[in-house]
């Protein structure tokens, strides 16, 4: 898989090392003569260039690529460089990164994105998540269809504790897609039961959200009388 990344700074490079790791095929492109650092990716293609202008992605043979992950620091150049990868070159998947949680609303798919990561409110969210047992975090939005990457913890009063999944009526537009049980993650199946303590992983469609913390969270009815 061939990636371009605009933005050659340290989030950068740490995406660029970790995609290089796993076999793909790196171009980090950057504007600012002080951000080449060839010597600290190695491996990965550079390139000197403006990748808000068109001559530049032009040379950086967008079209070529699978992923195009625009991850500077500036919201503004992240935007641009997303609309142009998407509508100018057809790139099939757009990562923006928000530097500023109040700009997150514009990261979208009307400007090309299809993935936004916003460092500071997934920063947030993992404090969240390592603290709440119950409560639904949010741990990444996906512009395509309004969904969410959502997590939580299965608390011991749940009353789906102990129940299969393929037994949960799980609301509509909402897929479990990890268990993380201790140190192990699970792949659901219909025959898997859900434990308390377990960390729940689901993509779910935001409407949906509130649903999804009602059904996990809800305490076992009292049925002796």
């Amino acid at each position: 898989m061939r990636v371009a990344i605009a933005g050659a700074g340290a989030v950068g490079r740490s995406i660029a090392g970790e995609l290089l790791e796993n076999g793909h095929e790196v171009l980090l492109v950057d504007k600012a003569p002080t951000a080449i650092s060839v010597e600290r990716v190695p491996r990965a293609e550079w390139l000197l260039a403006d990748a808000c202008e068109i001559t530049s992605l032009d040379e950086a043979a967008l079209q070529r690529c699978n992923v195009v992950i625009a991850a500077t620091g500036d919201d503004k150049v992240n935007l641009v460089v997303s609309l142009l990868a998407k509508t100018e070159y057809g790139v099939p998947r757009v990562v923006a990164r928000v530097n500023n949680p109040k700009n997150e609303w514009l990261f979208n798919e009307s400007w090309g994105v299809d993935v936004a990561v916003s460092t500071p409110r997934l920063m947030s969210a993992l404090v969240e998540e390592a603290v709440s047992v119950g409560d639904l975090v949010r741990l990444l939005r996906f512009s395509h269809g309004d969904a969410n990457l959502v997590e939580l913890t299965l608390p011991p009063e749940s009353a789906l504790a102990g129940t299969q999944v393929g037994d949960v009526a799980w609301p509509e537009d909402t897929s479990l897609v990890a268990i993380i049980r201790g140190t192990r993650v699970l792949t659901p199946t219909r025959e898997d039961s859900l434990e308390a303590g377990d960390e729940l992983l689901f993509v779910a469609a935001q409407a949906r959200e509130e649903q999804l913390e009602d059904l996990l969270s809800v305490r076992r009815q009292n049925t002796t009388g």
